[in-house]
Parts: C-alpha cells; structure tokens; sequence
C-alpha cells in the first residue's frame, strides 16, 4: 500500500459501529462527487468546489502547457512566488521536500519582503498565484515587483507570470497586460488546490518532477477507493477519538513542512460554528503531546497514530480525511465565513489612519515597557512585567501566539511555541502573520472559543511604499496585525501583544521570559 499507518490509537477503532459505516457511505459519497453529502444548506457551495477529487488525474493534462512555460523562463534562477494560504503552502513543501529554492512571499512585513528584493531581478521570475487577485498582500506584491522591474529597466512581462482563475478579474486585467497566465481549476477551493495547477506551476518551475507527485497521488486514491480501511481509521480517530486538538509533527520524516499544509487545511475547513479540530505544529511527538493533544507523525515515530506516504499520496489522503470528517462534525469544510472579518478590520483601520493623501499607522502608548518589549494587553492581560505579561494568559483551552514578524531573519522566535506549551501544559500553536490569517485565523473566530491570544510585533528598519497605494508595508501590517486583534478583543478573547523596539533583542527578552515560566 501506497499509505501506511500504525500507532497506539488503531486499538480504539470500533470498525463494525454505526459511526465507522457512516464515515464508509461520506467516503463513497465523495468519490462520486455528490455535493449533498455535507448537508443542503452546503451544497451550493460543494457544487463547485469538488473537481480536487479528480486532480491527481486532470492535472496530468497541464504537461504541455507548463513545458512551455519552463522554455519561455529557462534562463531565470530564482523563483518568488506570491501566493497567500493554498496558494503558497502546497508549493513551499514541495520545494522543502525535493530541495529545491523557492522563495514564497507569504508576508507584508517590510523586512521579509526585503530577502525578495536582494537578488538578481534579471535572472528572477515571479510567480503570482491567487484565485481573484483581490487578496490584498498578493495585489500588494504584484504592484511592488511589477515597479521594481520597471525601474530596473526589464520588462515586467517577461519576469512575472500568473496562476489564476480563468475569468477572475486577475485574469482579465493581466491577460490585456500581456503577461503570461495558466489558469486553475476554478471549481477548486484555494486549501484543496495542492495538485492543481497552484501547485505544479512554481514546482515544476523549480525543477520538481511533479508529474510523479500527480501519479503518487493518484495511485494512492486509487487504493484507498478499493480498499477504505486506512483512509476510514484516520477519518474515525480524527472524528471519533482526537476531540479538539491534534498536533502533527514532521520530526524524521521526508516530508518537511507538510505540517503547516495540513494545518490550514484543517484548520480553515473544520473551524467553524464553535467546533472542529486544531491543529498544532510541534516540534517532535513529545512536544506535541503536551496538553492532552492527539498526536500525528510523518515517519514511525511513535505518535499516537503515523502516517507514511509520498508526498503526493499525502496531498490527496489529507484533503480527503478532512473532507469526510467535515461531514462527520456537521461543517461545511469548504467556506470560511470568518476570514474575511480580519480583512475588514484592516481596511477599516487603513481608512481611520489615512490623513490628507497618506496612511500611516500611529503611534500607540504600551501598557507596560521591559526592556525592548512594549507590552500591550486587554483585561487580565496588562501586566506589569514581561514574565507576568506571559504567565497571565495560561488559564483555560489553548494558546496561540502570532508573530507579525520576519519568519526568516526572526526564525528564532519559534522557540518560544514549545517553551510556552511546557510551562503552561496547553495545546499551543505558532503562526506567522500574516500568512496564518488564511490559516488558523479562521478557526480562532469560529472553532471551539477557549483560546487566548499573544501577538507579537516590531519596529521595521527599512519599509517600502506600494504603488497605487496611500501606504506602505509597514503600515499595511500594522493594520492586519491591529485589525485581527480587534476581530478577537471583539469576542472577549484575552489579547496580549508584546511589541519590539528592537527585533533581535527583544526576541531574545521574550524567549528568557518564556524559559523562566
């Protein structure tokens, strides 16, 4: 078999219950593409979102089309690609897995950005990847690399290619522009698009064989369409036994970063109507088993249930385990009706802060200052020291500390997740902003509401201005850092945000804190 599975949790499958055969009719209800299966009120939206089932197939069809596309940019060495949540996340493991470099600016911090810019923007194509072009960091860096070249005296259309839907208002505007386009499959939601051609343009870009990927993909549907038992145990342990939280780790396997695939993936599609499953991304099965949460590895590494595949079987296995536990929890795993309320927040707070022809963001007053560290808090939260800033958010569900901050040059910040889970023995999660805003944002809205919040934020350095635009990147993230705050202070959750003066420092602050708890 293509996928294997074992651990501890297979004893508690009760394979001849009620529940199992249910799963057993969703799975076939799937395969058959039936958009009734997640109930009436979810099937308009269904309807055109199941052609993921088919892709490891009809992917296969984009061969041609994508060798020309390697002709035309043979000569360029680097790879950026612009994508936000699907559009990023799949490729980003492909290239880990196969080693191959590409740089996905999933970010508007001015800093991150700054590693795309330093590089040889003769030899650089720029993959632009959304399904409208209306997400605003995607437009926001289209803009930006569309002027840099232009000023670099290289044209823009022979640098920068699109990934879209056919008709979006993306696809209009840049086919009238000249710039090469492949379109997607537009009956496919953005978290399910891992093998549509979101995937396999930057990939095959990038030097992956992802026509193997496709056939991996489809040989393990393939089995698991003949024979259920491997996809109905994991759909059964995720809906039956692991309750809330389910922490994957990547520890020892081949398959770097699939965990933060799958975390939106799941996260976004059953995070809704105050339930679904959270996923946390830890560091080994240890640490992901602090506070209770069911754990899943990539290799046999003793979690309470592993999971070893190719990558490709990965993708289609995962989307469709959460497919049918959506069915299973009574969500619809295919809309997000909260993510749009951060987006709002943060246009609303550019349209506050705009004054004459600009937008900047203002200056706020801390609650408290350490050091580096300004402290801002809601409630129990403001405190007067760092160490205490931190230790108020333990009590009750789980943590989630979000970092509008560099995930390149600030990576060491990401120590501070396991830190804070061991001394608070809570399921904790770690995202950076604003890319988990198309990610577990969703569930931090909608899923089950026992969460508290740590923000963290930074001065900037350096900052660049968005043509067409009253503002910058700084202030932009400002805005989605504020205006996501607001979404959760609106809902009485407990809002801790630490902002840095100085990044290095004051990571360094933060982290002997957390180590102190």
């Amino acid at each position: 078999m293509t996928i294997q599975i074992s651990g501890s949790s297979l004893s508690a499958i009760d394979r001849s219950s009620a529940r199992y055969n249910y799963l057993r009719e969703v799975h076939q209800r799937i395969a058959s593409k039936d958009a009734h299966t997640w109930g009436e009120a979810a099937a308009a939206e269904a309807a055109i979102r199941l052609n993921w089932v088919d892709l490891p197939e009809t992917s296969l069809a984009l061969f041609d089309e994508v060798s020309r596309l390697i002709e035309k940019f043979k000569n360029h060495k680097r790879i950026i690609l612009c994508g936000m949540g699907g559009s990023s996340l799949a490729p980003e493991v492909l290239a880990k897995t196969f080693r191959r470099e590409i740089l996905v600016l999933d970010s508007t911090d001015p800093h991150y950005i700054a590693h795309a810019l330093d590089g040889d923007l003769a030899t650089t194509v720029v993959v632009v990847s959304s399904k409208s072009g209306s997400t605003i960091e995607t437009s926001s860096q289209r803009a930006l690399f569309q002027n840099k070249f232009e000023i670099a005296g290289l044209t823009p259309t022979d640098h920068i290619l699109f990934v879209t839907d056919p008709g979006s208002p993306l696809d209009l505007d840049v086919r009238k522009a000249g710039f090469t386009v492949i379109n997607a499959d537009p009956h496919v939601g953005g978290r399910f698009s891992a093998l549509s051609a979101f995937g396999v343009v930057p990939a095959a870009l990038a030097g992956i064989d992802i026509w193997s990927v496709l056939k991996d993909a489809a040989k393990a549907k393939q089995e698991f369409l003949a024979d259920d038992a491997v996809i109905l145990d994991v759909a059964y342990l995720f809906s039956e036994i692991a309750h809330q939280y389910i922490a994957f780790t990547d520890h020892g396997s081949g398959v770097p970063g699939l965990s933060d695939w799958i975390e939106q993936l799941i996260a976004e599609s059953t995070g809704k109507d105050g339930k679904g499953r959270l996923p946390v991304v830890a560091e080994s099965v240890a640490t992901a088993a602090i506070g209770g949460s069911f754990t899943v590895a990539f290799s046999d590494a003793g979690a309470d249930l592993n999971v070893v595949a190719p990558l490709g079987a990965h993708f289609i296995f995962w989307e469709w385990v959460t497919a049918i536990v959506g069915a299973a929890l009574s969500i619809d795993p295919f809309n997000q009706p909260n993510v749009t309320e951060a987006k709002e927040q943060t246009l609303a707070l550019l349209q506050q802060w705009k004054t004459g022809d600009r937008t900047v963001a203002p200056h706020l007053t801390a609650n408290g200052v350490e050091g580096d560290v300004e402290i801002f808090g809601t409630g129990d939260s403001i405190a007067a020291s760092l160490s205490s800033a931190i230790a108020s958010t333990k009590d009750g569900g789980y943590l989630a500390i979000m970092a509008y901050l560099d995930r390149k040059d600030d990576a060491a910040l990401e120590e501070i997740r396991a830190l804070i889970s061991q001394a608070s023995g809570r399921p904790t999660t770690f995202g950076w902003g604003p890319r988990f805003l198309h990610s577990t944002g969703q569930f931090h809205k909608a899923g089950q509401p026992n969460g508290s919040f740590i923000q963290i934020t930074g001065e900037v350095d350096c900052d660049f201005e968005i043509p067409g635009r009253d503002f910058s990147f700084a202030t932009l993230i400002a805005a989605q850092a504020l205006g996501d705050g607001k979404t959760l202070t609106g809902r009485q959750y407990p809002l801790l945000r630490l902002h840095l003066k100085n990044r290095s420092a004051g990571i360094e602050e933060i982290l002997k804190a957390a180590r102190a708890l």
